[in-house]
C-alpha cells in the first residue's frame, strides 16, 4: 500500500501546529522553516522592497506566534500565514508612505521586477517589467494585496476573500480597481509616472 506524500506532509504540519499551540517553540520554529520562502516571496511581492519585506516577515511570524493559540485549523497553516503577511505588509506600507510624504526627497525604487503573469505588452521588455513592478508597488495596499494574490499567485476570488478576511464581492471589486489603476499607471508616460500615483 502506497502512502500519499501530500497527506503525510499535511499531517506533519498539523502535528507541528498542535504542538506550537501548546507553547512548543521548537515546533513553531519548524513551521517557520517550512513556510519562510513562501512568506518572504509574498512579502516581497507586496512591498517591492527587500528591507520592507524582511520587516514584514519578522512582524508576520511575531503575530503568528502570538496568535497561534487562536488558529483553529479551518484553513491550512500556509493560508493563515498568507493572511497575516498581507495584513502586516499593508500596515508597514501605510507607515512607509506616511514617512515618504514627510520626506519627498526619499524615493524607494522596487527591487523585484520578475512578477509572473504579466500583461503581454508589459512583458515584452525588461523596461516593461520594471514599469509593471513600479505600477503594482504604487497601488494602495488593499488593492495591491488583491492584485498580487490574483495575478501572481493565481488564487480564486473566494480564496483571496478567505485569506484577506473580506467578502468575496469586495475581493472582486478590489481586483478590478487594482487592475484599472495599474493599467492607468502603465499607460501614463509608459509607466514612468507610477511612483507619483497613489
Amino acid at each position: 500500500m502506497t502512502t500519499d506524500p501530500t497527506a503525510e506532509l499535511r499531517a506533519e504540519v498539523d502535528r507541528l501546529v498542535a504542538s506550537a499551540r501548546e507553547g512548543d517553540r521548537a515546533a513553531f520554529d519548524e513551521l517557520v522553516r517550512r513556510t519562510y520562502v513562501d512568506t518572504y516571496t509574498l512579502a516581497m511581492r507586496l512591498t517591492a522592497n527587500e528591507e520592507d519585506a524582511r520587516d514584514v516577515v519578522q512582524e508576520s511570524y511575531l503575530r503568528a506566534w502570538k496568535g497561534i493559540k487562536r488558529f483553529r485549523g479551518d484553513a491550512q497553516f500556509s493560508t493563515w500565514m498568507y493572511r497575516i503577511t498581507a495584513n502586516a505588509a499593508a500596515t508597514l506600507v501605510q507607515k512607509r508612505r506616511r514617512r515618504r510624504a514627510e520626506s519627498l526627497d526619499t524615493v524607494d525604487e522596487p527591487v523585484d521586477t520578475s512578477i509572473e503573469g504579466q500583461p503581454e505588452a508589459a512583458a515584452e521588455s525588461a523596461i516593461g517589467l520594471e514599469d509593471l513592478a513600479r505600477a503594482v508597488a504604487a497601488l494602495p495596499p488593499k488593492l495591491r494585496s488583491t492584485v498580487v494574490l490574483k495575478d501572481v499567485y493565481g488564487l480564486s476570488h473566494e480564496a483571496i476573500a478567505e485569506e484577506l478576511g473580506i467578502p468575496m464581492a469586495a475581493a472582486t471589486v478590489r481586483k478590478h480597481r487594482g487592475r484599472e489603476r495599474r493599467r492607468d499607471v502603465l499607460v501614463e508616460d509608459g509607466g514612468r509616472s507610477a511612483h507619483a500615483v497613489r
